[in-house]
């Protein structure tokens, strides 16, 4: 993947959505796979309503896509998007860590990506 920078402040947007931990978990649970809103809602304890304020913020900071099927709205994760935003801040942050973690994991035996 080629390194492209984002602008600072479409960053911060990527990572005011990082902020919250109902907004994580959405985005783990699309780590899986694309789910409808319904399907996300069904995963919480709180109203559809604020489910679909969350999925908001994360659409609009571009860390998940949609597309509409039929009467559903589908959610995706936007993988490249999420791993810019964080990659970038962590490489200028602990680039060490980065450089060896990536090392450890290319080298780690087939099957093995720990």
């Amino acid at each position: 993947m080629e390194s492209r920078a984002l602008p600072a402040d479409e960053e911060a947007s990527a990572f005011r959505a990082l902020a919250d931990p109902t907004r994580r978990q959405i985005l783990e649970d699309l780590r899986g796979g694309e789910l409808a809103a319904g399907e996300i809602a069904g995963r919480f304890p709180i109203s559809a309503p604020s489910i679909s304020r969350h999925l908001g913020v994360l659409k609009g900071a571009g860390l998940v896509t949609e597309r509409r099927d039929a009467n559903r709205i589908l959610y995706s994760l936007a993988e490249e998007r999420l791993a810019l935003c964080v990659g970038r801040f962590l490489s200028a942050v602990c680039p060490e860590q980065i450089v060896l973690r990536t090392t450890k994991w290319r080298s780690a035996p087939e099957g093995d990506a720990s």
